[in-house]
């Protein structure tokens, strides 16, 4: 396969389908081979920062949820198997390498290097996309002894986690008193739950069971302490276990953890949706719009929006179901993306960067640091130009091992994928409008089951054959 046969994708708004494209091409330039500092596909993958070359766990583990799709060319397990490769005998995993050494980079804000647990949520994407339960099977002691590690140092007799808030790479947020940070928490649980998921696909019991007790565990005890029904939030604890009443972005880590109940859950979608909260003009922003600290200009960690945890309320807005909500959001998010291409008003250059502005178009700003936020930071842009671009605004959700595509289409346009490769299975699925009505055209080399889900009032699954094949809409 040519380095440049990607899935191609087809959409209404062909500045989409750009930006999609030209990430793909940039993603070239950041594998490095560690050894020589020279560009090598089959290196790592690294934001370059001047003669220091380091790799970060975080950006790692949320990169492979788009270089899933790269058709191979890249190896989405890459890095974390760097992280893996690591580990020291405690089981610890540290947040960030110096790749050129291999010795862990902490700080003072963070002298342990921890970095919020998500690996499991990682390799259960990685087995839905490759279909390799084998690499589950070997990776499965990395991953119980780095929850031992985080369970035996980090574990509160309350039976929460007691760690830094700047583990979320959140470091100026108004959040100095947290104890109990509710990121880092919900994260845990998230961890725990598909730490379950995965003994479930090893089809092993005990492993499964004592993870899923380790869930409910920390999810009782998010809903018991951290939860304010008056506000309809969550709220990090201090060393009291009192609430700390500033809602930031970390809140919604507890909707991919599948912590609130449905009315919980909607008191947080309120939130999403209210201007005076995360509902601003590009959402969703790291800082609630209505707290003092609230800056215009982002001020890092005080209203910027960040791809990465754009993806991840988006990813939480789907458990329960807000489709359609999910995408509308996306698709904002991705033309604020856009308008960041664009010369500002003082002539700056346009670029992907690592945060942009809340309510006006462009980059975000931070008091103090000149560095931030990074051109071209396509670690965590790439999640919003490409898995997103996908999962959302498409709409596609694949899993290799069910032999399964579900499309969930909100409304009707002129869009697909084409020559997405499911393992050696190249697969093509487009909608158009012809003289007979909606069509979707497809092409597979192999059987796999298809689900169409349309504006919530036709679903239907069929079994596509291989070949080319075509149904109409008014049909189903």
């Amino acid at each position: 396969m040519n380095k440049h046969d990607f899935p191609q994708i087809h959409f209404y708004d062909q500045d989409f389908v750009d930006i999609y494209n030209k990430t793909w091409s940039w993603v070239s330039a950041y594998w490095t081979n560690p050894s020589t500092g020279e560009q090598d596909n089959e290196g790592l993958f690294i934001y370059p920062e001047g003669q220091k070359k380091y790799i970060g766990q975080f950006e790692s583990i949320i990169s492979s949820f788009f270089l899933v799709y790269s058709n191979r060319n890249f190896d989405a397990c890459k890095n974390i198997d760097y992280f893996y490769a690591r580990q020291e005998k405690d089981g610890a995993i540290r947040c960030k390498y110096d790749v050129t050494t291999n010795k862990p980079v902490t700080d003072s804000t963070n002298r342990n290097g921890i970095s919020l647990p998500l690996f499991a949520w990682a390799e259960f994407n990685l087995y839905h996309k490759s279909a390799n339960k084998r690499r589950i099977k070997d990776v499965m002691p990395y991953l119980q002894k780095y929850m031992t590690w985080l369970d035996e140092s980090f574990k509160q007799p309350n039976g929460l986690y007691a760690v830094p808030y700047t583990v979320s790479t959140m470091t100026n947020s108004p959040r100095k008193d947290a104890f109990y940070p509710v990121d880092f928490n919900a994260c845990m649980a998230i961890n725990a739950s598909y730490m379950s998921a995965l003994g479930d696909i090893l089809n092993d019991k005990d492993l499964s069971f004592q993870y899923r007790k380790l869930y409910f565990s920390i999810k009782t005890r998010i809903n018991s302490l951290m939860w304010d029904a008056k506000t309809g939030f969550y709220y990090d604890l201090n060393k009291s276990q009192e609430q700390l009443k500033v809602k930031t972005i970390a809140a919604y880590w507890t909707l991919l953890a599948e912590i609130p109940n449905a009315d919980k859950a909607d008191c947080l979608v309120e939130h999403l949706n209210n201007p005076k909260s995360f509902g601003t003009e590009h959402p969703f922003p790291t800082l609630s719009a209505d707290n003092e600290h609230f800056s215009e200009d982002g001020n890092g960690y005080c209203g910027s929006v960040m791809p990465a945890f754009n993806f991840m309320v988006i990813k939480g807005l789907e458990k329960y179901g807000h489709y359609e909500l999910a995408r509308e959001c996306a698709i904002r998010h991705l033309y604020f993306i856009l308008e960041g291409l664009i010369p500002n008003e003082k002539k700056e250059p346009g670029d992907l960067w690592e945060a942009y502005m809340p309510n006006k178009e462009g980059k975000a700003s931070m008091k103090k640091n000149n560095a931030f936020p990074k051109r071209r930071y396509l670690m965590s842009a790439g999640l919003s130009t490409i898995a997103l671009m996908i999962e959302n605004v498409i709409g596609l959700s694949i899993s290799l091992p069910r032999k399964t595509v579900d499309w969930i289409i909100p409304n009707l346009e002129v869009m697909g994928i084409e020559k997405l490769s499911l393992k050696r299975n190249l697969i093509t699925i487009l909608s158009n409008k012809s003289n007979r009505g909606w069509e979707i055209q497809m092409e597979s080399e192999k059987l796999y089951y298809f689900t169409i889900n349309i504006l919530d009032q036709k679903k239907k699954t069929l079994p596509i054959p291989s070949g080319k094949c075509s149904m109409l809409i008014d049909k189903l």
